[in-house]
C-alpha cells in the first residue's frame, strides 16, 4: 500500500519525501483540530477507570522457605 502510495507521487526522491511529509502533517492537522474535538465529548479522559477506595496498605506478598 505505501509502496504503492510512493509510486503515486510526483518528482524525484526529495520532492516525493516533502511531499509525503506535508502529507502527514496534513493528516495530523485535520485530526488535532477537526477529528479530535468532536470526538473528546465522547471519551472520558478525567474520570478514572477503577471504583473504590484505594488500598490503605500493599498486599502481602508471599514469603519462601
Amino acid at each position: 500500500m505505501y509502496a504503492l502510495i510512493w509510486r503515486l507521487l510526483p518528482g524525484d526522491r526529495r520532492v516525493k519525501a516533502a511531499v509525503a511529509a506535508g502529507l502527514v502533517l496534513l493528516v495530523a492537522l485535520i485530526l488535532w483540530y477537526g477529528v479530535f474535538p468532536l470526538v473528546e465529548p465522547n471519551l472520558q479522559f478525567d474520570h478514572g477507570v477503577m471504583n473504590g477506595d484505594a488500598p490503605t496498605s500493599p498486599a502481602p506478598t508471599p514469603s519462601r522457605r
